[in-house]
């Protein structure tokens, strides 16, 4: 669908979007190419955290009625996601058909299921392609092997970490498994990591970009040389602090539009930093190239494949007043990430440690360590959130 027919029929049927054209001072009209969108000002999570929350449960970005939606999500913040009843709206098909999955084949989903919609949206996209689906998640890796052996398996969809993790359990148990082809996303993708499983009989490791509200936003092909962005969406690289265009190679925001008549969601800013490849692809694909992950515009850190906000940790940390400072720190041993919550607690009761992980594990769903230290280890002014972590 091109802007013209796209941004009238928002308007139209999504008064939160119609409300933002006019606070811009732009009608439908202005809008007919992606140059004119650049007088649209770039929304951002937090923004649409507040939209939705002032409007539940879409900000008034749904074209349609939230009962005839295939499926809905929450991801952290909290963000509602809707999933429209069309075929593959996350558009993955493409971005795992270049990775080498075919009809026929017997795939690992290794995403989580459970509210947030990357399990559900990569699933579609399997489908999409002809592929046999086991929805594995996140956990029971013993179970998920020998079900791997079993019934076959060999394609894995995931974070890289957890197919290292499986392989792991694999050989501990005296299991053989026959991943010949992966598709990992959600976490960077080291050299390093990428050849320990290729060494392992892993042939293709493709990585690929995108986030919950947008779904693909770019993959690898053969050459493995940066992300090439789908022709079905817009995708733009934007100045943090303007919002306008940066020319190729300069590293800025992604920034989003997605053409879909029913979520009004243009020029959204994911957070994600990256730049336009300047150089063509070996591969002969025209499409535009990102460069890879550059990091994020604002505080929040993504861990195991899922955002952490400090926003998050503060509501939490609100429910312990005996906790005098805190820090959240990030590490990463051999492949995959820890979660440690550092606490100073003149006052500390025995079950304090226990009742924060607790917390943090149904409150922000997210698994952590638990460390009491002393005054001096926590500076006044420490960041809520210390990322030690390096991508060699």
């Amino acid at each position: 669908m091109n802007l013209p027919d796209l941004i009238p029929h928002l308007a139209a049927h999504a008064p939160g979007f119609a409300a933002r054209l006019e606070a811009a001072g732009l009608t439908p009209k202005d809008i007919r190419t992606p140059e004119d969108l650049n007088r649209l000002p770039v929304i951002r999570k937090d923004d649409l955290a507040e939209i939705q929350a002032a409007d539940p449960p879409f900000g008034g970005y749904l074209t349609v009625p939230v009962g005839e939606l295939k499926r809905l999500f929450q991801s952290p913040g909290p963000i509602y996601e809707p999933e429209p009843d069309v075929p593959d709206y996350w558009r993955w098909a493409s971005a795992l058909k270049a990775a080498g999955f075919r009809p026929g084949d017997v795939v690992l989903n290794a995403f989580g299921y459970h509210l947030t919609p990357a399990g559900a949206m990569f699933e579609e996209g399997l489908r999409a392609v002809g592929c046999a689906v086991i929805p594995g998640g996140v956990g029971n890796q013993e179970q998920q092997v020998q079900a791997m052996a079993a019934l076959g398996v060999n394609g894995y969809v995931g974070l890289p970490s957890y197919l290292k993790a499986l392989l792991d359990k694999a050989d501990a148990l005296g299991v053989s498994l026959r991943v010949e082809k992966a598709f990992v996303t959600a976490e960077p993708l080291p050299p390093s990591l990428r050849a320990e499983l290729q060494s392992r009989g892993v042939k293709a490791v493709r990585q690929g970009y995108g986030t919950a509200e947008c779904g693909n936003l770019g993959y690898e092909c053969e050459a493995e040389d940066g992300w090439h962005v789908p022709p079905d969406v817009l995708v733009q690289i934007c100045d943090i602090n303007t919002g306008q265009p940066l020319p190729p190679g300069e590293t800025g925001e992604v920034v989003v539009t997605l053409f879909h008549r029913e979520y009004a969601l243009v020029r959204f800013g994911t957070g994600d930093l990256s730049a336009i490849h300047p150089e063509a692809c070996i591969c002969g694909l025209e499409t535009p190239r990102l460069m890879g992950w550059h990091g994020r515009v604002g505080d929040a850190v993504k861990v195991r494949g899922m955002f952490l906000h400090p926003r998050q940790l503060r509501a939490m940390m609100t429910r312990f007043p005996e906790v005098a400072r805190w820090q959240a720190v990030v590490t990463r041993r051999e492949h995959k990430d820890y979660l440690t919550l550092r606490v100073f607690a003149p006052s500390a009761g025995e079950n304090l440690a226990r009742r924060l992980t607790q917390t943090a594990r149904e409150g922000i769903k997210f698994r952590l360590d638990v460390e009491l230290v002393g005054e001096n280890a926590i500076p006044p002014d420490a960041p809520p959130i210390e990322d030690t972590r390096s991508w060699e």
